[in-house]
C-alpha cells in the first residue's frame, strides 16, 4: 500500500505544480493582447446605422460612415458627433484607447460602437 501512496502524492505534487505554473503565466496571456493592440492600434467599427462624424486631439471633423472602420492608437482620443459641423456630440464621453482596451474581452483589438454609443467587443 505504500506503494499507491507514493504514486498518489507525486500525482498530487505534479498537478500543484502545473497549476502554479499556469497561475504564473496568466498575467503574461492577459497583457499580451494589450501589448498587441499597443503596435497595431484598435479598430472601431460604425456599427450604430448612421453615419458619424468624429474629431481626433481637437483636430479637423471627418466622416465616419456606418459599417467603417476606425483606427485608434494610444493617446489619440476622439469625439463622436451627430453632425457634420461636430457641434452634437453622440457619445456622451470622448472615446479612448484605455476604454476600449477594457472591452476587448477577446484581445483582437476590435471593437464596435452600436445604437445610443453602447461599445462592445467584436
Amino acid at each position: 500500500m505504500s506503494i499507491s501512496t507514493r504514486f498518489i502524492g507525486k500525482k498530487i505534487l505534479l498537478l500543484s505544480a502545473l497549476l502554479m505554473i499556469g497561475m504564473a503565466l496568466l498575467p503574461f496571456r492577459v497583457t499580451a493582447g494589450e501589448g498587441s493592440c499597443l503596435e497595431s492600434g484598435m479598430t472601431v467599427s460604425n456599427q450604430t446605422m448612421r453615419d458619424l462624424w468624429v474629431t481626433g486631439n481637437g483636430g479637423r471633423c471627418f466622416l465616419w460612415s456606418k459599417h467603417h472602420l476606425l483606427k485608434l492608437k494610444p493617446g489619440a482620443p476622439v469625439v463622436i458627433y451627430r453632425d457634420m459641423n461636430c457641434q452634437t456630440e453622440y457619445c456622451p464621453v470622448s472615446i479612448t484607447f484605455d476604454n476600449l482596451i477594457l472591452l476587448d474581452l477577446d484581445q483582437n483589438c476590435r471593437v464596435k460602437v452600436l445604437p445610443d454609443c453602447n461599445l462592445s467587443d467584436m
